[in-house]
């Protein structure tokens, strides 16, 4: 007979899975949020090959693992392997987020969700009314537009270096509020923005998309979804006289929270473990 007081509760595994992964912070967040919350997981990062997705997925499933988080370059074809989608993921076109429910995939995207937070909740920057400038067409674009344009922002302009994409793009999710594509020659011609967002991989090979200069309203906010250094984008945001310019650092956190409260049903404190790792960085 087992003595009641060994029982010990079941660890559930998490993972995230992506190529390249072992830079992830993901692991860390989510240990620090079940610290936080008291709640018995394992969270690991897995490499995964070029062409070996749906295998990779579903040895972790046959492990009896409850949930992934799926990164680059891997968001579609998470999109395209679940059983069942959020709508927010349905639109997004892209999954980070998995939970087996029923041995069922069901798919999410919490990106957008993340950025909206970071901007409401750790900046204090009110979407509603404001005229956002969108830059990059692809998935991360992608990905947080539906979450913003709930938020009712008077108009949201995407940009790209491909005018085309920028233009399907907004068609794409027209019915959802004021949005429109251009190239960036067209935003010589443009009114003053209030919250800028880089949603592009300039900063990743550090470069600078062609904004003219006097583009930011006045009290504007920069924000580039790259985190770790100060990017091109932030820096010519600083030389504009900006004052709020963020990284990409608190919309990981928060989208990592609301993967964390689709599979565990609990919200953790998100600001302490952003100070946490913003103190790492700062070292």
């Amino acid at each position: 007979m087992t003595d009641i007081f060994d029982f010990e509760p079941r660890v559930d595994d998490y993972a995230v899975m992506g190529n390249p992964i072992k830079h992830s912070k993901s692991p860390q967040i989510h240990s620090l949020f079940a610290a936080q919350t008291n709640q018995a997981i394992n969270y690991t990062a897995i490499q995964v090959d070029s062409g070996g997705f749906r295998q990779a997925v579903g040895n972790f499933v046959a492990h009896k693992g409850k949930g992934l988080n799926i990164t680059v370059p891997f968001k579609e074809e998470a999109w395209a392997l679940v059983d069942e989608r959020s709508e927010r993921a349905e639109r997004a076109g892209a999954i980070n987020t998995i939970k087996l429910v029923d041995n069922k995939l069901v798919g999410d995207n919490t990106d957008g969700v993340g950025l909206v937070n970071d901007l409401t909740n750790n900046y204090q920057i009110a979407i509603t009314g404001k005229q956002i400038l969108l830059m990059g067409a692809g998935g991360a674009a992608r990905g947080v537009l539906a979450p913003l344009l709930t938020e009712k922002p008077q108009s949201i302009v995407i940009v790209n270096r491909t005018p085309g994409k920028a233009k399907e793009l907004a068609e794409h999710f027209a019915e959802l509020g004021d949005i429109k594509g251009c190239g960036y020659e067209e935003l010589a011609k443009s009114r003053p923005f209030d919250i800028i967002i880089n949603a592009t991989a300039a900063s990743l090979h550090g470069e600078l998309p062609p904004l003219p200069d006097s583009i930011v309203a006045n009290n504007g906010c920069c924000y580039d979804m790259m985190y770790g250094h100060t990017t091109p984008f932030m820096q010519w945001a600083e030389q504009q006289g900006v004052t709020t310019i963020a990284d990409g650092l608190g919309m990981l956190v928060e989208q990592a929270a609301e993967s964390f409260y689709i599979w565990r049903g609990v919200r953790p404190d998100t600001g302490t473990v952003l100070e946490t790792l913003r103190k790492e960085l700062a070292h």
